[in-house]
């Protein structure tokens, strides 16, 4: 959804310079045509979602522009803005037109055209709201990834022209949550999808309108393709009076539902616990390479979800990421998870210590997630992360497991040797 730097700097290099005739009296509503463009989605996690923008032209003077509320700029700032979850966006004017469909073509990126049957008072709404919202003092705004992005301002924008009759006719209930959303769109990069529900709470769970699915590009050409609008003159019909593909790229669409992975994941789970059970068998009698091996696997386990569980920690504390507040996925992985990273290491190179603490450890991990399963009985408790549960769950108690059992096979290594008569 989000548009690439590069195409920022195209923009600063050839973006238009002066107002738009629509702004200076020049133009007459009767000539302005509104275009609502929708953009596929592209390679990078910033374009899985796709991407819109309105055009405005004065058919009589031949001029136009594409409005992007897409643009972001890599400055030093960025990522600490980004971390608070306070990262802003700009709306900008592009001219030529053709340049941007040029840019998406290069990307094998869908580019698909809606011209909307405006009054001509509507369209001059429109326009004019364009060109106010681009000015310097009013074109940055707060984003969200579901809330104020730059397919809601166009929708918004299109729907008071239209007098609300958008609004009221996709204030209906949604056909799925923003969570299965997000995964039917993500799923082109599976383990990014994981990431990201990962990181994500019951704020994507919650019922929601058709309007708030237009947080999609796609969804909003939908819902503007299928509106049927009441015109000020009195009569009524479509409001796309137009519609092509400009270009069609060479990619499957997002698929219309989201990914069932529970099974695919409860058997990753389990291999990964399986294998952790095998290799304190295969060492119950001290053997070197299987403690190495164990302690590389702890390792690596408490590098990977030991850093999400302890960033999503962080940002749910410290940060404006309200999708990340209040997330049951801490109950499977917290900063108590990165400590294995260092305990993994001092059970592979034999330290002494080291299984004392993996038991302690893991046993508290294993009694958080249960107790995180448990708690679902509680309708506070409505967050959708069966996913993340298949795979945690099982990791979390069979590591648990197999260090009870290591435990347990140390001290009875300690009192046979203790028992030992003496020579």
């Amino acid at each position: 959804m989000l548009m690439l730097s590069l195409l920022s700097v195209v923009v600063a290099l050839a973006g238009p310079q002066s107002l738009p005739p629509w702004m200076t009296g020049e133009s007459q509503p009767e000539n302005l045509a509104v275009t609502l463009v929708t953009f596929g989605p592209g390679d990078e996690l910033i374009s899985w979602w796709g991407h819109s923008a309105l055009v405005v032209e004065d058919r009589r003077l031949g001029q136009g522009r594409l409005y992007n509320y897409g643009m972001f700029g890599f400055d030093e700032g960025f990522f600490g803005r980004f971390f608070k979850g306070r990262l802003e966006f700009w709306v900008s004017d592009q001219d030529p037109i053709g340049l941007t469909y040029r840019y998406y073509q290069r990307e094998n990126r869908d580019v698909r055209l809606q011209e909307l049957d405006l009054s001509p008072g509507q369209a001059a709404e429109i326009a004019r709201a364009l060109g106010e919202n681009v000015l310097p003092q009013n074109r940055v705004y707060l984003y969200h990834h579901y809330r104020d992005n730059c397919s809601t301002r166009p929708r918004d924008l299109i729907d008071r022209a239209v007098g609300g009759q958008l609004k009221a006719a996709t204030s209906g209930p949604s056909r799925m949550t923003l969570r299965a959303h997000t995964l039917r769109y993500s799923q082109v990069d599976p383990p990014v999808a994981l990431v990201l529900d990962f990181l994500q709470n019951d704020e994507l769970d919650q019922p929601i309108t058709q309007q708030a699915e237009a947080y999609l590009p796609d969804e909003l050409e939908q819902q503007v393709q299928s509106l049927v609008v009441s015109r000020p003159d009195g009569t009524r019909g479509p409001l796309v009076r137009s519609q092509r593909d400009l270009f069609k790229a060479k990619r499957p669409s997002p698929p219309e539902r989201a990914p069932n992975w529970v099974g695919a994941l409860v058997a990753l789970g389990l291999g990964l616990a399986l294998a952790a059970l095998g290799l304190g068998h295969w060492g119950r009698e001290g053997a070197l390479v299987p403690r190495v091996l164990l302690g590389l696997l702890t390792a690596v386990y408490g590098l990977v979800p030991g850093i999400l569980g302890t960033g999503l920690f962080v940002m749910g504390l410290f940060t404006d990421h309200s999708v990340t507040h209040r997330n049951e996925n801490l109950f499977l992985a917290n900063p108590m998870t990165l400590a294995l990273l260092p305990l993994g290491v001092m059970l592979a190179l034999g330290s002494k210590k080291a299984p004392r603490l993996l038991w302690a450890t893991w046993t508290a991990l294993a009694a958080l997630s249960l107790v995180g399963v448990v708690l679902k009985v509680l309708p506070a408790f409505d967050q959708a992360n069966w996913n993340l549960i298949a795979l945690f769950l099982p990791i979390n108690l069979g590591f648990a497991l197999g260090a009870w059992l290591d435990r347990h096979q140390s001290s009875r290594r300690v009192a046979v040797a203790v028992a030992q008569p003496s020579t």
